[in-house]
């Protein structure tokens, strides 16, 4: 592990998940300098370009959630840059972001993902909002899953059990997003698979099982304290685990990404997983996904960001 980088750790931003995405740089900050790696935190804002230009850091870590981590933009800046930065490209991050998208390549892979439609609100009000609405629930079924198709942190996310409750969700969805993804409802298992990379391929970490209290992991569920029990490692079948391990790193692999991502997964009731998405900059918070699977396979959290910051900064060399 080489400590004599400097890295920068970006957080913030001015999304929807502002607030988590600070926690989460200030946890990364506080990881990397316990590995004794010289980490520096700063919002993504107008003085970051001059920054960067003025002193290049080795590498980047993005904790930024929302479009601004995610969308594959910020990415592409790093890039023009020529500044190496820890997660996948500004391609892939693109293709992982857009939930449609990203659906579409998975299925065409043969991974595993519910069925669904994605509906913009223009086409949503052109066409009719009762007659699309009666059409999707006849063609999907009923229960449905209403989330925006760009987006993260379960913000505008529903589930929708009564046809009655379908045009509300719609609303609070666009709210987040011209763009609504209406997906096939499975009940199951809730369970979160973080795929790593230090140099050796991707790994898949242990399973962290989700059971939030009232059943949805929304954005309340995932940050409010109480409001979610998390198992890791989660309470399956070894069989079953290894299905699902297999499934993440078939999804990050698909989806071109490296270093890190999140793939969020249905085990249903005969123990088939169904790909939910895929987030390519995991929280990092104190309740977060990763650092719990990181914490599950008995590794460090500090040097597993270490031995990632070291890969991207090779990359830049």
């Amino acid at each position: 592990m080489n400590t004599d980088l400097r890295v920068l750790v970006l957080a913030g931003g001015l999304s929807y998940e502002r607030d988590v995405s600070l926690k989460s740089g200030r946890r990364v900050l506080d990881a990397l300098r316990g590995a004794g790696i010289e980490a520096e935190l700063r919002d993504a804002d107008v003085s970051l370009l001059p920054a960067v230009q003025a002193d290049p850091p080795d590498a980047v870590v993005i904790a930024l959630h929302g479009a601004t981590g995610e969308d594959g933009s910020l990415r592409g800046v790093l890039d023009l840059c020529d500044v190496p930065y820890v997660g996948c490209d500004a391609r892939s991050a693109r293709l992982a972001w857009d939930k449609p998208s990203a659906k579409a390549v998975l299925r065409e892979a043969g991974i595993p993902t519910p069925d669904w439609v994605a509906l913009p609100h223009d086409r949503f009000s052109e066409l009719g909002a009762v007659a699309v609405l009666d059409r999707i629930a006849d063609r999907l079924g009923l229960p449905l899953m209403v989330k925006p198709a760009q987006g993260g942190s379960g913000l505008g996310a529903a589930v929708v059990r009564d046809a009655t409750a379908l045009p509300a969700a719609m609303v609070g969805c666009f709210a987040y997003d011209s763009t609504a993804l209406v997906e096939r409802y499975v009940a199951g298992m809730d369970v979160a698979i973080s795929v790593i990379d230090q140099g050796e391929g991707p790994q898949a970490l242990p399973a962290v099982e989700i059971v939030p209290r009232n059943g949805v992991y929304d954005y309340a569920a995932r940050y409010t304290a109480g409001l979610t029990t998390w198992h890791a490692p989660a309470r399956l079948d070894p069989a079953v685990a290894s299905k699902l391990a297999e499934t993440a790193i078939a999804a990050h692999t698909a989806l071109g990404l490296r270093d890190m991502s999140r793939v969020d997964l249905i085990v249903d009731a005969d123990g088939r997983p169904h790909v939910l998405e895929v987030s390519v900059s995991p929280g990092m918070t104190e309740t977060s996904l990763l650092p719990l699977a990181v914490q599950a396979a008995g590794l460090d959290f500090g040097k597993v960001l270490a031995a990632l910051v070291g890969r991207a900064a090779r990359r830049g060399a």
